[in-house]
């Protein structure tokens, strides 16, 4: 063998050697319980895929796995508790993902969730549902519109600032809609008001949304997908109706604090990504209009960023502002 082949082989074997380290880097084995810390009420998209997930983790970690609601600030009370939380694995945050990327935008926070957390991968989109009242007289956006213009309509939010609630405030803007905002604690109360009459219109993820309007006690007019939904095939999107390229949803996903090893990362990436892709639950979120969708932790970081500055921009151009 040649001294120049032999120098190429040998460098090639020192380059390759950290990657063999780690590839045979035991695996991160929790020895406790893990928390999954939803910040929202229970019953909202990001506790159904919670409590979907959180027995099969339980099995891939070998320990249990407990689902804890942390209500409050718009998702940011429990956000902030998962980011000064011990950067070990065993509390982790799942939640909307896109809603997380509009709070700096929009709330003074104690943490900056760009640097405080870190990216383990998103699990599922599902779009909004543009709803209102059986009562309201109208069956598509171009209807509600020239009536919002000549009614008093209430918009049911989920809470300030919420992804929900600019979804409205750009849909708005693009159409001339005119409307009140009314803010809940929650999307579940805001269905509950909106179904009751006390608020006419509302839009919100399709995951939590969708058993209303299958059971008659809403009434859809749009998508905000690029494409129908196959659940809701006769539906045209709010793109179809005159709103190109408009598109939003809710996209849960997984953080955890900064400081967490890349070991436990890649680990909670690998089993997350493997349950959530699995036929059973696949099928159960597409039932209920929830589509899979995983990253890689980089992956999810850059999806982050960019809702941020998307957001951002619909903020301060709106001149939305916290009473």
């Amino acid at each position: 063998m040649s001294t120049t082949r032999r120098t190429l082989l040998a460098a090639g074997l020192l380059a390759a050697a950290p990657f063999a380290a780690l590839a045979q880097a035991p695996a991160w084995q929790p020895t406790k319980p893990i928390k999954i810390i939803v910040p929202y009420p229970a019953g909202g998209s990001s506790d159904i895929i919670a409590r979907a997930i959180s027995q099969p983790l339980s099995v891939a970690l070998g320990q249990p796995v407990i689902v804890e609601n942390k209500a409050g600030a718009n998702g940011n009370l429990g956000a902030d508790f998962v980011a000064k939380s011990t950067p070990d694995g065993y509390t982790i945050l799942l939640c909307d993902v896109g809603a997380l990327a509009i709070s700096p935008s929009v709330f003074k926070l104690s943490f900056d969730p760009s640097t405080d957390l870190r990216g383990v991968t998103m699990l599922a989109y599902s779009p909004h549902l543009l709803v209102v009242h059986p009562s309201v007289k109208a069956n598509n956006l171009k209807e509600l519109v020239a009536l919002s213009k000549s009614s008093d309509m209430n918009f049911a939010v989920t809470a300030t600032g919420s992804a929900p609630h600019l979804a409205g405030v750009a849909l708005q803007r693009a159409v001339g809609a005119k409307w009140t905002y009314v803010p809940y604690k929650g999307g579940v109360q805001a269905i509950q008001d909106t179904v009751a009459g006390q608020t006419q219109i509302l839009m919100n993820g399709m995951l939590a949304t969708l058993p209303q309007v299958q059971g008659g006690k809403l009434k859809v007019l749009g998508v905000s997908k690029a494409t129908r939904m196959p659940l809701l095939g006769d539906v045209p999107t709010i793109a179809e109706q005159g709103v190109p390229g408009y598109e939003t949803g809710t996209w849960q996903g997984v953080r955890v604090a900064k400081g967490t090893p890349d070991a436990i990362i890649q680990r909670l990436n690998k089993e997350l990504i493997t349950i959530i892709r699995s036929a059973d639950i696949r099928s159960r979120l597409a039932a209920q209009g929830a589509e899979v969708v995983t990253m890689s932790p980089a992956e999810e970081e850059a999806f982050f960023n960019k809702e941020r500055a998307r957001w951002a921009k619909v903020v301060k151009e709106a001149d939305i502002k916290l009473d």
